[in-house]
């Protein structure tokens, strides 16, 4: 069966729905949040799972290796780690000064007091 060995990409579909499912259901920021890192995260296993090389070996020069797995998708998944920690520290930082603005963060009660203060 050549589905069942491909299970690492359904893994990942699994997760990128539950993710885009959280962040378009749901009117609480903090939630989007935690939907927008899921999604993340799935794109995360999607790059290392594509990068991984069945009897590759690290790409040091050996005579006795005759097949290396690239190692920049590994490194290119570790520069989206760092900008997915920073973006999510800017969002929350945003959802708190909301708060403070506004004392909900649920986004439809954010829109209908922004909608109620343009009609007065």
């Amino acid at each position: 069966m050549q589905i069942l060995g491909l299970y690492n990409y359904w893994i990942v579909i699994v997760l990128m729905m539950a993710g885009l499912y959280i962040m378009i259901a749901r009117y609480n920021l903090i939630k989007k949040m935690i939907g927008l890192g899921v999604f993340q995260t799935s794109i995360f296993y999607l790059y290392i799972s594509m990068g991984k090389v069945t009897g590759g070996s690290a790409p040091i020069l050996d005579d006795n290796v005759t097949q290396y797995s690239n190692p920049l998708p590994h490194v290119l998944i570790l520069t989206a780690i760092v900008v997915g920690v920073a973006t999510t520290a800017v969002a929350l930082a945003l959802i708190v000064r909301i708060h403070e603005e506004y004392n909900t963060i649920e986004e439809d009660e954010i829109k209908a007091i922004e909608a109620a203060e343009h009609d007065s």
